[in-house]
């Protein structure tokens, strides 16, 4: 009774956001016949896909692609009422923390029969998109990973150097070399340091790491490098998890210890952070900030960030000896509703092809699913002058560095509405993370536990 009340409520709640949206109004209205709709939301990756629509109108005489680009958050508004309103696209670019959801709704066309072969990609790419019931849903697309971006005249300042940087390591009970080294950053009004005697942390005039907001329920470019380089994991599984794991004592430890950098005044507080209007990149490019953990995505933000010179390193290594970062891979889906699904599928079999990836790695401005892809992408990086080892070494050096998902999970809304609050209630209220046990049993009830 309460996977089906689940269910009655997304669907309801995805009706009312469709009629608050007006999205019926637009979407794929008209498609079909010799036109396939497209919908993605990375402006930047805009001009690589007009291009690869282009190679594939050139193969296949007669088909053209219609791609609609929309900014993150009225993305998913729209596209989750298009779903009711019956104005889907025949393809969209899918992210793996709403792919549970839009499974659970039937909403997806399987791809069993597109010929995707797991090897063809990075490790784990294309098994993350099998849903339940064995069925494939997502083609692969491409890849990021977290790293510490930072300052490089802030770093030549406090005395340290690039391979420092690259070598630290941390654990929740000193935070090692990393807790040092960010404190060392952080320049109080006075101009004392973070580690030195009389340093005011009620008065900083440069945090030595930007804040990334509370993290929520996956905290990718937050807590997670940490988390997962002590040994925690998400869920009890690695796909579909039939239950969390935030009351774990590591976990929670390494919750504590992340925030408790706020209450000595080294990572920046919570009320500095808006999505949007003040993230990460702002804090660092303002001079507000030393360093920030942050993803792949963010690479030509940074670098392009006029009179800033920043350099990439690794997430610290942990507990367990090893560096640990998110991988997210993103893939691309078919609606099961598509009004052009022949051609909705021979596109997305070529948007998963090594042809499209290259031609996609080459603006440098992602790291496409296949290796082929990939190399294309770090040539095209190194042309610019940007070195994105911090990003690539933990995919290819399997044996220093972990990578890991987000949780594939059912209730994912669920999961991140119970989260997002409580995670918050820690940052902000310094409330002990101790707290999240409770939450995590919430979560668990919801996931039939």
């Amino acid at each position: 009774m309460r996977v089906r009340m689940r269910t009655i409520l997304a669907l309801t709640g995805a009706m009312a956001l469709s009629l608050a949206t007006g999205c019926a109004q637009g979407g794929a209205a008209g498609s079909g016949g010799n036109t396939v709709t497209y919908w993605l939301w990375d402006a930047n990756q805009l001009p690589a896909y007009q291009a690869c629509a282009k190679g594939f109108e050139k193969q296949n005489p007669g088909l053209n692609v219609k791609i609609t680009q929309m900014g993150w958050a009225d993305y998913w508004t729209k596209l989750t009422a298009s779903f009711i309103a019956g104005t889907e696209p025949d393809v969209f670019t899918d992210h793996i923390q709403k792919f549970g959801q839009f499974a659970d709704l039937n909403v997806l066309e399987p791809l069993d029969d597109l010929g995707i072969d797991d090897s063809a990609y990075q490790a784990g790419l294309a098994a993350n998109w099998k849903g339940q019931d064995g069925h494939r849903y997502g083609a692969p697309k491409d890849w990021d990973t977290v790293a510490l971006f930072y300052n490089k005249k802030m770093v030549k300042e406090a005395g340290l150097t690039a391979d420092g940087l690259d070598g630290l390591s941390w654990n929740p009970k000193d935070g090692g070399t990393f807790e040092k080294t960010i404190a060392h950053l952080t320049v109080d009004k006075n101009g004392r340091r973070g580690d030195e005697k009389g340093f005011d942390k009620n008065n900083v005039k440069v945090y030595g790491m930007a804040t990334g907001g509370a993290g929520d329920a996956d905290g990718q470019t937050t807590w997670s490098p940490f988390a997962a380089s002590a040994g925690w994991r998400y869920t009890d599984q690695a796909r579909w998890g039939t239950k969390y794991q935030y009351d774990s004592k590591t976990f929670q430890s390494v919750v504590d210890w992340y925030f408790g950098l706020a209450k000595k005044g080294y990572l920046a507080p919570f009320t500095d952070y808006t999505d949007g209007a003040n993230p990460a990149t702002a804090q660092v490019a303002s001079g507000k900030a030393a360093t920030a953990l942050d993803g792949a995505w963010m690479i030509s933000t940074y670098y392009g960030t006029k009179d800033l010179d920043v350099g990439t390193a690794p997430t610290p290594t942990g507990p367990t000896g090893k560096r640990a970062t998110m991988m997210n891979g993103l893939a691309d889906s078919i609606t099961k509703n598509a009004r052009n699904k022949e051609g909705a599928k021979k596109w997305v079999r070529y948007l998963a092809s090594n042809e499209c990836q290259k031609a996609v790695g080459g603006y440098g401005i992602v790291f496409p699913a296949t290796p082929d892809g990939t190399d294309a992408a770090v040539a095209a990086y190194e042309k610019k002058g940007i070195d994105v080892s911090a990003f690539t070494e933990p995919v290819t050096d399997r044996q220093n560095s972990t990578t890991f998902s987000f949780p594939i999970t059912d209730y994912a809304a669920d999961v991140y509405s119970l989260m997002r609050p409580a995670m918050q209630d820690v940052y902000a209220n310094d409330a002990p993370a101790s707290g999240l046990t409770r939450t995590n049993d919430q979560i668990n009830f919801i996931l039939g536990q």
